[in-house]
């Protein structure tokens, strides 16, 4: 019983979370939001304390980096998962230190395994109450003298992300994992390098770095145009943008993204979920080809779903099933017809492939989309077999 009204917490609050990416006029906060979710990894069995995270992330996701870090290191959701709550003076718990260093704000390198040790000790007394408050827990603390990162002072925590966020590689971190979800997963020094000065200088202003990198001419360049694969939440959020599509029970949608490899709340390890190339394999590829095909024709699809050994609810995973859509998807048509006007019906694939995809669309595909289109009888069958077609391209998967 416990174990149901856990998951069914989970899963209420991400299907909130996915109807606010999909309907929310905030739309770049959601998914600068779902970029820290993914950088700020946490997993626990206690949903209230995973929505206290997600909301400081998202009242913080566009401000300074510093007052996010801050806030996100004294949420008990993620002092109780990297173990801190154990980091005593007496036995230091390294687990949290670690984790801010490599994952948070340097990347490995760029510390020592000695910065670890002393980042731990000032780090000890970290913890939080029986209502989940943060709480110093002094007692608890090393408060005597500890040399970090060259700084030498009897340092708390407060100071430890202080000195932290002095080093030059903190900046240079932040702003290429940015560039990767935003831009290319391979970064280019020529664009990091300037953004990475600006950041710096503007204290770590997050609003201000993708400004500048949303309004920098080669963001527009063919060269930065479909080179990201969607993840498979910004997958199944954008078709329900774009199309503002309406499903009858729309927890039905979190099992294709669990199919296809992300559960929002639960990433796979402290690293968050991987990107790039790591979303597809035979299985998922097949399977978010097709799934427009599934949620507008009930068509069936056999997918191994994948193995996570921290599952809640571990019978669902590490075996085969079969994905049917059951629940009726609604597809407006009037507003893809506005979005046409009067466009003769022989140029609405390539309008519809300019709205829908990021990628130039190929000869050949525009051809099948052209075969797929002339089948119908209606103009409204048509219009969904088009859209069908493009969707079920591979260019829809880039961003």
């Amino acid at each position: 019983m416990q174990n149901e009204a856990i998951r069914d917490a989970f899963i209420g609050m991400s299907t909130a979370w996915m109807n606010k990416m999909a309907t929310s006029p905030g739309q770049l906060r959601e998914k600068v939001a779902l970029f820290w979710h993914g950088h700020f990894a946490c997993r626990t069995r206690r949903p209230d304390d995973s929505l206290a995270l997600l909301n400081t992330i998202r009242e913080k996701a566009l401000g300074k980096f510093p007052d996010l870090l801050l806030a996100v290191s004294q949420e008990p959701a993620m002092l109780q998962f990297l173990n801190n709550q154990q980091n005593r003076k007496e036995h230091p718990n390294e687990n949290f230190a670690r984790e801010v260093m490599e994952l948070f704000t340097l990347g490995r390198g760029n510390y020592t395994e000695n910065d670890v040790k002393e980042a731990a000790r000032a780090f000890t007394g970290w913890s939080y109450d029986a209502q989940s408050r943060f709480t110093f827990r002094e007692r608890q603390h090393d408060a005597g003298p500890k040399t970090l990162l060259g700084q030498t002072g009897n340092f708390g925590g407060e100071d430890a992300l202080r000195i932290i966020m002095q080093q030059p590689a903190a900046a240079t971190f932040i702003v290429t994992k940015l560039y990767r979800f935003f831009v290319n997963d391979v970064p280019n020094p020529a664009h990091i390098e300037p953004l990475t000065v600006a950041f710096r200088k503007s204290h770590y202003d997050i609003g201000d770095l993708l400004e500048r990198m949303f309004s920098a001419d080669w963001f527009y360049e063919p060269a930065a145009m479909a080179t990201i694969i969607k993840s498979p939440v910004v997958l199944v959020a954008g078709l329900r943008r774009t199309l503002n599509l309406k499903v009858d029970n729309d927890k039905q949608l979190l099992g294709y993204q669990k199919a296809l490899g992300q559960t929002l709340f639960m990433p796979p390890n402290v690293a968050g979920w991987p990107c790039g190339r790591a979303w597809i394999d035979s299985s998922s590829l097949l399977l978010r080809l097709q799934l427009p095909s599934i949620l507008f024709k009930n068509a069936e699809f056999a997918v191994r779903l994948k193995d996570d050994e921290n599952d809640i609810t571990p019978q669902t995973t590490g075996r085969e099933r079969t994905v049917k859509n059951t629940e009726t998807t609604h597809l407006p048509l009037a507003p893809i017809q506005q979005l046409l006007g009067g466009a003769p019906t022989e140029n609405q694939p390539q309008l519809l492939a300019d709205f829908l995809l990021q990628a130039p669309l190929r000869p050949e595909n525009l051809a099948l989309v052209q075969q797929a289109a002339a089948k119908a009888t209606t103009p409204e069958e048509r219009l969904r077999n088009t859209l069908l077609s493009l969707l079920s391209l591979p260019e829809y998967q880039l961003a």
